[in-house]
């Protein structure tokens, strides 16, 4: 490739901006200039040397036009943008290039120019497949910035055009004649299936019921009487007295309001939660968009995370379900009625409604199974008949008839006043009664449970949900009134029962001629209370009754049966609950849930068996109210995390009127039935812990991850307010552990004294750079989900440097923030020191002097075995290596994973590479690395009955004393007691003690034994003294065998080697050290583990090799040691 350097282009003319020039590739040419390009080709032809033309950015110019330096064989014209020459073809990878059709040089249109940076294009937003199935990406930052060294957009798309409309209709042609999805508007999609929802089978038979329990009005009945018994004697004060009793609040229409109030504020919320960006369903690709079959799941979950997504997705999934038996069995109700009436129930009514419930679900399963588009048809011919239906009651309630007031029905307005107060019968109350008539308002989710199948979901469910809501309410409240004006509470049917005149008789019947006060006692069949088919006495046509309610309760179960497999299913998807994944496979071109059909149709067919509607009603309330309390909570939770990307399009919700809606639906639950509600909580709670203890991989940006956010700032902020305490102290670790599966047992240890008390840092230092950015990323993501998966509290931190000093100087100042911030730096011995370059030793050395000089306290741990473990293939397992190969540049790297480390299937490579997984089967581990292995685990495992040794020879200020203490706080260390070593002199022993004992009584730090070392400055054995002799025999300067200047010389070029005047200045601290680990080995050698003070070198006067001699020295042929100096300020306290 060509090496020559970039040039501001001198040009006449002045018409460029920029010049660029075109960089050959040729493998026979040699180094130097490139060659000028040469005139556009008029034939279209192309040499073949020039296949590999790119274009290098080189300058800028002071005109405004723009010298694109095209390749020979395309002309340029200023301001023509040749969309003729462009053509889309694909990679291959799953990206769309645009490129220009005349040769392989990516072609941009960007006002007017070539160009490829792009201009703001929806497509480079989009998370899911383009019309033309592949993915659209902008350049990369790389692409636009970096030298030109290998092909541009290689991976991905520099695109700022959309597809034409031609294009754009061309390729939705081509995916219906595939079999496209059947998509709906918002009024066949939600409307239509919300009120057949709503108007289920509550209207029909149960809301004749619910106001001859709760009455119209919330007057008492003596107010009532009073009102009419006074009636004739003014027609001044039987107004006014008629209107007093008007102006009551109604109990009925009170249920209808709240429970419209509930949905009112549900709804809104469900519309604020929709319309706030599309949510990938991962299945139904609407144009460029896919959005989710999951409804009320993925809203939840989608916001609040998969915690309270996945338990509520189960509860709404089986509410739905159960939803389905209480419609079916009223519609079983209604027949059964019917075969009652003609003499042909098959044995007694329970269990018929239990053989026609049965048939019913089955026929209802057929028609589900067959699709969405035979669903959809279904409903609207139902919709028609139920809506005849409902005009066809109210103007028969305008149609009384003498044969109908024998049974109660006597027209307007003649039982308004007497049946506007409440009579509840048979232990029912408010809320019993609002927890049966509750279901009646649950279908406001239909269409967002069917979201995937919808054209615009974003439009249509705020649109459909809201409208639906309205028109129902008003449904219910106006039939609820004119039931309650024309009929009854109780009627005997019998034609005789007229008023006599023996008999004293008040109630309104006895105005218009009937006396049923027989009913009193009970057993009268006929009336608001007793017949659950008043319906079709009121209507002009009765049949027309029974279809409607033969179409309501059908449409509400086929939507709660078409409902609760979908949300089902996209739970499963999601793999929150992994033994349900079996329920995720879909059929067919609109990926139906069949084997959800049949868990739906089995639920539905356990319920339908009891056969009582009024007991499967309130079970229904509570699940539903529990999923509209968290929907409600979750826009509150998003407006209160104050996330940039919480953007509703819809703007007529409130925070707090969301959240007051989700206090309302708990309240409203525990009213109801207060244990249901507690049952109901607790399975939200089992499975919320579930979730939380398995932690699921997945990132949806819920509204939790954004308030944990908030809140992490918050509190980072207030800490640096506030000056730091001793009292408060914890050791913040900066761990210099490379990547976190080399040197597991440093990670583990520290891991037990700061897992859920302090901050640790797993840094690492990389001193070979990289130029696939891929694998950058793609290294940080895998250590730290490493360290998530080990369990391992830590944050990884890499940082390119040339060596490990450099490295940790930048990490040292650089790594936390605020308060938060490492003060301890953690490091494993150089075990292999002496086998190495000096050089390297030099920056080990020098990186604990700038610990110290930047006040941080410095741990160093040293296991006999080693403590790295990254040259050992797979870690004694079969090795498995992720080969991502990065056309056309062959950035390729391996990473050696054990087998339990492997990525899942959820955290696959992006599609730029293509991933080739190669096992191999390793060779024998030889005797020396597996002790290695082994030892890399002792910390993982419980630590048995032993003690932890702290030798605090020196004051650093408590570090050396609180590590150990923090460790035996742990369960794996809480069988270890701590014994403590001081140094002394031979006639103040019992006096240390004590002193000592007093000090770490104070502390509050319990302790098993402390002894005092009287002899630590007796003389070491003259065998040890030669072996250090013979360890720093390599690393002697040996100045007096040589000329002055010459020791100058090489001493400055190696300044770690050891001068005679260093060695006898300091020959007292080494025969120290000496002697210290032939005390170490006669008092610790059983120990668990040594914690040390670790000795201080001065900084600019013992050399490094002195000062690794003297830590080798001191640290060799012993237990797990950590060698430990504080910055020397108290860590410890006795004062309160």
């Amino acid at each position: 490739m060509s090496g020559q350097k970039p040039s501001l282009k001198s040009d006449d003319s002045a018409q460029s901006r920029f010049q660029v020039d075109v960089v050959m590739e040729a493998s026979s040419a040699a180094p130097g200039p490139a060659a000028p390009s040469a005139p556009a080709s008029t034939d279209g032809s192309r040499p073949p040397e020039e296949s590999k033309g790119r274009f290098r950015v080189v300058g800028f110019m002071d005109s405004g036009a723009m010298d694109i330096g095209l390749p020979p064989d395309v002309s340029h014209e200023p301001d023509t943008a040749k969309s003729d020459s462009v053509s889309l073809h694909s990679t291959g990878t799953g990206h769309t290039h645009i490129s220009d059709s005349h040769s392989n040089t990516y072609y941009m249109r960007t006002f007017g120019h070539n160009t490829i940076d792009a201009v703001p294009n929806i497509d480079f937003y989009r998370q899911t497949a383009a019309p033309f199935g592949e993915k659209l990406t902008r350049p990369s930052l790389s692409e636009l910035h970096d030298e030109l060294d290998k092909e541009p957009f290689e991976d991905g798309l520099a695109n700022g055009e959309e597809p034409s409309a031609a294009e754009e209709a061309a390729a939705l042609a081509a995916k219906e004649a595939k079999g496209g999805s059947v998509k709906f508007g918002w009024v066949k999609g939600v409307l239509i299936r919300c009120m057949l929802n709503i108007w289920g089978v509550m209207l029909f038979i149960r809301m004749s019921w619910i106001v001859g329990q709760a009455g119209i009005g919330g007057l008492l009945i003596d107010h009532i009487s009073s009102c009419t018994n006074i009636a004739g004697t003014s027609s001044i004060a039987c107004n006014f007295t008629y209107f007093s009793c008007f102006c009551k609040t109604g109990l009925t229409i009170g249920i209808i309001l709240m429970a419209t109030v509930v949905t009112t504020i549900t709804g809104l919320s469900t519309s604020a939660i929709a319309t706030n960006g599309f949510v990938r369903g991962g299945e139904t690709h609407i144009r460029h968009f896919t959005f989710t079959k999951g409804g009320a799941y993925y809203l939840i979950s989608r916001s609040l995370g998969p915690e309270f997504g996945g338990s509520i997705g189960l509860i709404f999934a089986f509410a739905n379900a159960v939803a389905v038996a209480m419609y079916v069995v009223g519609f079983a109700e209604t027949v059964v009625e019917l075969l009652n009436d003609v003499d042909a129930l098959m044995t007694d009514e329970l269990n018929d409604i239990r053989i026609v419930g049965t048939l019913t679900i089955i026929l209802l399963l057929g028609i589900s199974v067959a699709g969405m588009e035979w669903e959809a048809k279904a409903q609207i011919v139902l919709l028609v008949i139920l809506l005849a239906a409902i005009v066809n009651f109210f103007f028969g309630s305008f149609m009384p008839s003498e044969s109908k007031e024998p049974k109660g029905f006597f027209g307007y307005p003649a039982i308004l006043l007497e049946n506007f107060g409440p009579e509840f019968r048979d232990g029912e109350t408010f809320f019993s009664v609002f927890a049966i008539f509750f279901p009646a308002a649950t279908g406001i989710l239909a269409g967002a449970n069917i979201s995937g199948d919808l054209t615009d979901p974003q439009s249509a469910i705020p649109k459909g949900t809201l409208l639906a809501i309205l028109i129902t309410g008003l449904t219910y409240v106006a039939v609820a009134i004119s039931a309650g004006s024309c009929i009854v509470r109780d009627a005997t049917g019998d034609h005789n029962d007229t008023v006599s005149p023996t008999v004293n008789c008040t109630d309104a019947a006895c105005t218009l001629g009937y006396d049923f006060s027989i009913c009193k006692e009970g057993g009268c069949p006929f009336g608001l209370m007793n017949d659950f088919q008043v319906m079709s006495l009121v209507s002009s046509f009765g049949p027309l009754i029974t279809a409607g309610i033969f179409s309501a309760t059908l449409s509400s179960a086929l939507a709660s049966l078409v409902s609760a497999p979908k949300v089902f299913q996209a739970l499963c998807k999601d793999n929150i609950y992994p033994g349900l994944s079996v329920f995720a496979k879909g059929y067919g071109r609109n990926n139906e849930p069949l084997r959800g059909y049949v868990l739906t149709f089995c639920i539905g067919l356990a319920f339908i068996l009891v056969a009582e509607l009024n007991i499967i009603a309130p079970i229904i309330s509570n699940f539903f109210l529990a999923s509209y309390a968290l929907i409600n909570f979750s826009v509150f939770h998003a407006s209160l995390a104050s996330s940039p990307g919480w953007r509703p399009s819809f703007k007529y919700y409130n925070m707090w009127v969301s959240l007051a809606g989700a206090i309302l639906c708990c309240v409203v639950m525990f009213v109801i039935n207060w244990w249901a509600a507690l049952v109901t909580l607790l399975i939200v709670l089992a499975l919320y812990i579930y979730v939380s203890y398995k932690k699921p991989d997945v990132n949806w940006g819920s509204s939790t991850q954004a308030l944990i956010y908030n809140q992490a700032l918050t509190h980072c902020l207030n800490l640096t307010g506030v000056e730091d305490h001793v009292k408060n102290f914890r050791p913040q670790c900066l761990v210099l552990a490379g990547y976190p599966n080399a040197r597991p047992a440093l990670l583990q240890l520290v891991n037990s004294f700061t897992k859920n008390v302090s901050l640790m840092v797993s840094g690492h230092v990389r001193t070979v750079r990289t130029k696939c950015r891929l694998e950058l990323y793609q290294d940080y993501a895998r250590c730290q989900r490493y360290l998530n998966k080990k369990r391992i509290k830590a944050f990884y931190a890499p940082v390119f440097s040339d060596n490990l000093r450099h490295g940790a100087q930048l990490l040292l100042q650089a790594v936390g923030l605020g308060r938060l911030k490492p003060n301890t730096l953690v490091m494993g011995f150089k075990n292999n020191w002496s086998d190495g370059n000096m050089r390297d030793v030099e920056n080990y050395i020098n990186t604990i002097h700038d610990a110290f000089d930047l006040l941080f306290g410095v741990v160093i741990l040293r296991l006999q075995e080693g403590l790295d473990i990254s040259h050992i293939q797979g870690q004694g397992t079969s090795v498995f290596f992720f080969i991502s190969i990065t056309l056309p540049t062959f950035c390729l790297y391996c990473v050696c994973t054990p087998a339990d480390e492997l990525l899942s299937s959820h955290e696959k490579p992006p599609v730029i590479t293509k991933d080739v997984l190669i096992s191999v089967i390793p060779s024998p581990l030889s005797l020396t690395d597996q002790r290695l292995l082994e030892s890399s685990q002792q910390f993982k495992k419980k630590q048995g009955k032993g003690t932890i040794d702290v030798w605090w020879l020196f004051d650093d200020g408590g570090l050396t004393l609180l590590i150990p203490y923090l460790l035996t706080n742990r369960s794996k260390w809480g069988d270890c007691r701590i014994r403590v070593f001081i140094g002394g002199k031979i006639n103040r022993i019992d006096h240390d003690r004590r002193a000592m004992a007093t000090l770490l009584s104070r502390f509050r730090i319990d302790f098993s034994d402390i002894n005092v070392l009287g002899d630590i400055n007796t003389k070491p054995k003259k065998h040890n003294k030669l072996t250090f002799k013979e360890l720093i025999e390599p690393y002697r300067l040996k100045e007096d065998d040589m000329e002055q200047e010459a020791a100058e010389r090489l001493k400055a070029q190696e300044p770690w080697r050891i001068t005679d005047n260093e060695l006898e200045l300091y020959k007292a601290k080494t025969n120290r050290q000496i002697r210290l680990n032939e005390l170490l080995k006669e008092h610790s050698s059983t120990a668990k583990l040594i914690v040390m003070s670790m000795p201080l070198a001065r900084k600019g006067t013992v050399s490094s090799a002195l000062y690794m001699c003297w830590l080798e020295t001191l640290s060799k042929d012993l237990p797990p040691l950590l060698l430990v100096r504080g910055n020397h300020q108290s860590v410890l306290t006795f004062y309160s």
